[in-house]
């Protein structure tokens, strides 16, 4: 009975010792992991100038939850000059109503340009007076602050779904961009071929609105894949694709108040776009985006009650 009892007591002491190596070898994991992150996240950091927002009477505070607006920029550099931000979305985060709502701005949009004394496209902002003049000049149209920033090098964008394995997406139609020819349906895309599907309009029936569709299937798709146990596996690769290809103005510390809470409103998005609005040729046959003027500030209505603005509360 004795050697019995003492032959339980060694199987029993057998699991404690497997089961402490399986937690170093995942905590190990963990904390490299976590050393990588908070060295990416760092690296993405990019002040600004300013330290707040002309719209905003003092600074939002993220562990009281305020709500916030974001600026994501994808940056198409140029040989030459500093390029043009053909992507544009404004989000802003709500913890309150737990959602997110976003609106792709046409990147062909008449405007003032903030500090540059003119009107012209939108996009062209950014190549006048790079990130500072995109902000303000987003806020100028919709009389809203803009908190943060977010700039994505678009040719480094491909080195990013690479990174995760590709993406999945669901074409429409069949085109070809780029010599690149995508056919209809749910279809793979390498880094490569992401960047020619995102870029791709003139053969796209609704214009810059089916480009922006396209935009968000690809980020999605990154999103997706980027939680993905391969990805997890090939952590590394994913983080210095980040690192390399995004900049913002949102520090380590507040990226962590944001994941801790703001978890809720980030995972539930409600797209938003401008569909009333008229092309129109001005400055010598130049081709601009006009925005119907009660579209407009019918979503400056939106996102001002969104943000909490001015004592608007969005129920």
């Amino acid at each position: 009975m004795i050697r019995a009892d003492r032959k339980k007591m060694k199987k029993r002491k057998k699991w404690p010792w497997f089961v402490a190596v399986i937690f170093l070898i995942i905590g190990g994991l963990a904390f490299n992991v976590y050393l990588d992150l908070t060295s990416t996240l760092k690296g993405m950091y990019k002040p600004i100038e300013r330290e707040l927002s002309g719209k905003r009477e003092e600074k939002i505070v993220l562990k009281k939850q305020d709500p916030f607006s974001v600026l994501v920029l994808g940056v198409d550099e140029r040989e030459g000059d500093k390029g043009r931000s053909d992507t544009m979305i404004v989000m802003a985060v709500n913890p309150r109503l737990k959602m997110t709502k976003m609106v792709s701005i046409p990147r062909d949009t008449y405007t003032e340009i903030v500090g540059h004394g003119t009107q012209d496209k939108l996009n062209h902002a950014y190549a006048f007076g790079g990130i500072q003049m995109s902000m303000d000049s987003v806020e100028n149209l919709f009389d809203i602050p803009i908190d943060y920033v977010v700039e994505v090098n678009m040719e480094g964008f491909q080195t990013i779904v690479d990174a995760v394995g590709g993406v999945k997406v669901n074409n429409p139609f069949d085109f070809t961009q780029d010599s690149i020819h995508f056919k209809a349906g749910e279809i793979t895309l390498t880094g490569k071929e992401a960047l020619s599907y995102v870029r791709m309009r003139k053969e796209d029936p609704n214009g810059d609105f089916g480009r922006q569709d396209r935009q968000k299937q690809v980020i999605e798709g990154v999103l997706h894949e980027g939680t993905s146990i391969k990805s997890l596996l090939n952590y590394r690769t994913v983080f210095n694709s980040l690192g390399d290809n995004v900049r913002t103005n949102m520090t380590f510390d507040e990226m962590v108040d944001v994941q801790k809470n703001y978890r809720e409103a980030a995972g539930k998005v409600e797209q938003m776009h401008f569909e009333k609005g008229l092309g129109k040729r001005l400055n010598g046959g130049i081709w601009y985006y006009m925005m119907d003027e009660k579209e407009l500030e019918q979503m400056k209505s939106t996102l001002k009650q969104h943000l909490e603005l001015n004592g608007a509360v969005e129920e």
